[in-house]
C-alpha cells in the first residue's frame, strides 16, 4: 500500500496564551463530553424513522466508516394504515451537503427492518440519515390490481393511475425528472386512457415504468430522521498489512572474543526493509525504541535478574538518556530514524511505533514527577501487576494524580513522534488507562493529524474493547487469536462484519511476541499456514510478527509465548536461509491476493457457508460492481481446512445468492483458485478435498457463467 494517502499537514501556529506549551498544542477542556441535556421534543415524522443504525449511544460518538468501503445503514421504517411506504438511506457530507442516497430493502421480512449501503470517497466528519416516505406508485399498483381484476371502479383505477404518473413526471424543488422520463411517463398515462382497465394495468407496471420510477421515484410524506455523526478515515485504518519487529535485534551480533552482543541499528534495521516491502505489507512496527533502565531489568525468558549484556524489556521505558521522547542509543540518532523512516516511505512503508505508557524505575518522570504514580504504604512506588505475573522493571503512571500534566507529557511525546513520520501508534494496554485520556487525546490528534491511526492493543474484555474503539481507536486487537473451531471462527468472523464495525475495526494476529498459543505450538508449520490464511482473509487489517517465516513455535514451559522471548534478548535471524523460503512465499501470496481482491480489504460483507466436515471452513466476501474502482463485481470464496494435521474431505452448500448469482437452473461457477493457479467449475454444493502438507486452503475467484 502506498503512502500517497496521507494528507499534508500545514504547519500549526503556538499559542501564545499557553507559552509552557510547545508549538502545535493547544490546552482543552478536561471534560470529555458537556453537561447531558434533554432532548428536544420533536414531533415523529408522518412516515416514522426508529432505531437507526449505525449509532453509538444515541450519537454521543461518531460510528466509524473508510473511504471506499460501502458500509450498510439500517433503519425500522414503518406507518399506519395500509398504503406503501420506502426508505432511503442518504450520506452527507462534512459540510452538510448531499454525496449519494440509496434505496433501502426490507431485511427482516414483518419487522420493518430497512437496509441501504452508502460509500464515503474522502476522509472527514460526515453525517448520515434515513427518510421515510409515503409510496403512491406502489399504493395504486397494490389496490388496482385488485380493483381490475374484480371489475370494481376500474375506469376510476385508471384514471387514478394516470394522475399518479402524470405527477410522477413532474419536477420540483426537491426533485429533478429527466425530460427523457418525463416524456416517457405522460406517454405512457395518455395510453393509459386510450386502452382497456386490464391493458392500462400492464402500461403502467410496465419495465419501462419501473426503471423510471426507480430512478426518481415519487414520494410523499418525506420524514427525514436526524442526521447522526459518522467518521472516515483514510483506508489504512481499515484495510493493512503489518509486520512487526524488533530493530536491535535486526543486525545484532554476538561478538565470540568480547563475549557480548552489539546490537542492532536503525541502519541495520533499514536494511530488511526492502524484504517486508517485497512481502507486501503495507506497515513496519516498531516495538518500544527507547532507552531501557537498568534497575529490576529482566534477563533472558522473564528472570528476575539480568546477567551483564541483558539488553533488558524494551518495554521497561526510561534510564539516564531519557523516556518515551528519546532513543535508545545504541539503536541510532533521530537523524538516522528519519532516514530508516524516509527509506521505509521510499518502498510503500507506514512506520508504526509502539506507544507503552509506563515507566522504568530510572524514568526522568519517576524523579522529576514522582506524583505520577502510586506509592505503597511503605513509601516504595508500587511496580506493574497482573497477579501472579509481575513486572519489577515498570512503573505505571497513576492518571488520578495530577491527570492534567500527565495529558500535556503524553501529548507531546505523540507530537513528537508524528513530527518524525510516524503515522501509526499500537498502544500497549490502553485498557489500563482511564477512557476520558484516550477520548480527549484521540480527539485531539483526530483534529490536528487526521492522517495518523491508533491500534488499541487490548485483549480484555468485551465492552471496554468496544468503548476504545467508539471513543477514538481506529483498529483493535481482537480474540481471533483464540478461536480455531469452525463454529468459533464462523461466529467470531459474523460478529466483528456486522455487529461491532461501527465501533471497533478488527486486526487479527496469529502469534505476537507474548503469545503463542497451544494450537500454533502443538500444531506445526501447517499451523502457522492455517492461521496465516485466516487472518489474512478474514479481515482487512492483519499482522505478522517477524520470526513467523521460521515457525517459532516452541513455548516457554509453562506459559503461552515463545521460548527465548525475543522482549528479554537479542534475537537476530537469517531471513536467507532455506527454511524460511515456504512460509515466506505464502505470506507473499496472501498479501498479493489481497491487493487484488478489494472484496478482502472491507469487513462488512462477509457469508459463513455450511460444511459437511466439523474442520472446514468457509467463508465469502464480495464487493458488488457498483462499489468497485472498475464497476465489475469482486467474489472471493475461502475455504480453509483447520485440522493442521490431516486432510479433510467437505461438500460446501453456497449460498448464491451472498455470492450474487441467480440460483435458478442449478448454476455452474467458473472459480480460479488464486494459491495453486488451478482452475475449477463448481456447482451450489460443490466438493473440497484439503491437505494441510500441501494446500490448506482454497482462496477462489467466483465467475457465474
Amino acid at each position: 500500500m502506498s503512502t500517497n494517502d496521507i494528507p499534508a499537514r500545514a504547519p500549526e501556529p503556538a499559542d501564545p496564551a499557553s507559552p509552557d506549551v510547545p508549538v502545535g498544542h493547544v490546552d482543552q477542556d478536561p471534560r470529555p463530553d458537556p453537561q447531558p441535556k434533554p432532548a428536544p421534543y420533536e414531533i415523529i415524522g408522518r412516515i416514522p424513522v426508529t432505531e437507526l443504525s449505525p449509532v453509538i449511544e444515541g450519537g454521543r460518538w461518531a460510528a466509524k466508516a473508510t473511504v471506499g468501503e460501502p458500509f450498510p445503514v439500517r433503519a425500522t421504517v414503518f406507518r399506519d394504515g395500509h398504503d406503501a411506504y420506502g426508505a432511503t438511506a442518504v450520506l452527507l457530507r462534512p459540510d452538510g451537503s448531499e454525496h449519494s442516497r440509496a434505496d433501502m430493502v426490507e431485511v427482516l421480512k414483518g419487522l420493518d427492518r430497512y437496509e441501504g449501503w452508502l460509500c464515503p470517497d474522502e476522509p472527514g466528519d460526515w453525517s448520515f440519515q434515513v427518510e421515510g416516505y409515503s409510496d403512491p406508485y406502489r399504493t395504486w399498483v397494490h389496490d388496482a390490481r385488485i380493483k381490475i381484476e374484480a371489475d370494481i371502479d376500474a375506469g376510476l383505477m385508471v384514471e387514478e393511475g394516470a394522475l399518479i404518473l402524470e405527477r410522477a413526471a413532474t419536477s420540483d424543488a426537491a426533485r429533478t425528472v429527466p425530460p427523457a422520463d418525463a416524456a416517457t411517463l405522460r406517454e405512457i398515462a395518455d395510453a393509459m386512457r386510450e386502452t382497456n382497465p386490464t391493458e392500462a394495468l400492464e402500461l403502467a407496471t410496465s419495465e419501462t415504468v419501473t426503471e423510471v420510477l426507480e430512478r426518481t421515484p415519487l414520494r410523499d410524506f418525506v420524514s427525514p430522521s436526524a442526521a447522526y455523526p459518522l467518521v472516515v478515515h483514510r483506508e489504512l485504518a481499515m484495510a493493512g498489512a503489518w509486520y512487526e519487529i524488533f530493530p536491535r535485534s535486526h543486525g545484532a551480533a554476538f561478538d565470540e572474543k568480547l563475549g557480548r552482543w552489539t546490537s542492532g541499528t536503525f541502519a541495520t534495521a533499514a536494511r530488511g526493509l526492502d524484504r517486508v516491502a517485497e512481502m507486501g505489507f503495507s506497515v513496519i512496527y516498531l516495538t518500544p525504541i527507547h532507552p531501557i533502565g537498568m534497575t529490576n531489568r529482566k534477563g533472558r525468558n522473564n528472570t528476575l535478574v539480568a546477567e551483564p549484556g541483558d539488553p533488558g524489556s524494551p518495554y521497561g521505558i526510561g534510564a539516564a538518556e531519557g523516556g518515551h521522547d528519546a532513543l535508545h542509543p545504541e539503536l541510532g540518532t533521530f537523524d538516522e530514524f528519519d532516514a530508516f523512516v524516509a527509506r521505509a516511505r521510499e518502498l510503500g512503508l507506514e512506520v508504526a511505533l509502539d506507544l507503552a505508557l509506563q515507566c522504568s524505575p530510572d524514568h526522568p518522570w519517576v524523579s522529576e514527577h514522582p506524583e505520577w504514580f502510586t506509592k505503597r504504604a511503605d513509601g516504595t512506588i508500587a511496580y506493574a501487576e497482573n497477579p501472579p505475573k509481575k513486572y519489577q522493571d515498570i512503573y505505571p503512571l497513576n492518571f488520578d494524580h495530577d491527570p492534567e500534566g500527565i495529558y500535556r507529557a503524553i501529548r507531546d511525546v505523540v507530537q513528537l513522534w508524528i513530527d518524525h513520520g510516524v503515522t501509526l501508534f499500537r498502544v500497549d494496554n490502553p485498557h489500563t488507562k482511564p477512557l476520558s485520556f484516550w477520548q480527549r487525546l484521540l480527539a485531539e490528534f483526530h483534529e490536528r493529524h487526521p492522517e495518523v491511526i491508533f491500534l488499541a492493543e487490548a485483549f480484555t474484555r468485551p465492552a471496554m474493547m468496544r468503548t476504545l474503539g467508539a471513543i477514538g481507536f481506529h483498529q483493535s486487537y481482537t480474540y481471533f487469536t483464540w478461536r480455531h473451531t469452525k463454529e468459533e471462527l464462523a461466529d467470531y468472523f459474523t460478529e466483528v462484519a456486522k455487529e461491532t464495525p461501527h465501533l471497533m475495526r478488527p486486526a487479527f494476529w496469529p502469534t505476537t511476541h507474548d503469545i503463542l498459543t497451544p494450537y500454533m505450538s502443538e500444531g506445526g508449520a501447517a499451523a502457522f499456514a492455517i492461521r496465516a490464511v485466516l487472518a489474512a482473509t478474514g479481515s482487512p487489517t492483519w499482522g505478522i510478527y517477524s520470526g513467523y517465516e521460521f515457525v517459532e513455535n516452541v513455548p516457554r514451559p509453562g506459559f503461552e509465548e515463545q521460548i527465548d522471548n525475543e522482549k528479554y534478548e537479542f534475537k537476530p535471524r537469517d531471513f536467507s536461509a532455506p527454511e524460511a523460503a515456504g512460509m515466506t512465499t505464502l505470506l507473499t501470496m496472501l498479501n498479493d491476493i489481497r491487493e487484488r481482491h478489494p472484496a478482502l480489504r472491507q469487513l462488512h460483507n462477509i457469508t459463513i457457508h455450511p460444511t459437511t466436515d466439523d474442520s472446514t471452513l468457509c467463508f465469502s466476501k464480495r464487493l458488488p460492481a457498483k462499489f468497485s474502482a472498475d464497476g465489475t463485481d469482486d467474489t472471493v470464496i475461502v475455504v480453509v481446512n483447520l485440522d493442521p494435521t490431516q486432510a479433510r474431505e467437505s461438500l460446501i452448500h453456497l449460498d448464491l445468492a451472498a455470492l450474487g448469482i441467480s440460483g435458478e437452473g442449478s448454476p455452474l461457477l467458473d472459480v480460479h483458485d488464486e494459491i495453486s493457479g488451478q482452475d475449477f467449475v463448481w456447482g451450489p454444493v460443490p466438493f473440497v478435498r484439503l491437505d494441510p502438507r500441501t494446500q490448506c486452503a482454497h482462496i477462489v475467484k467466483v465467475r457465474q457463467r
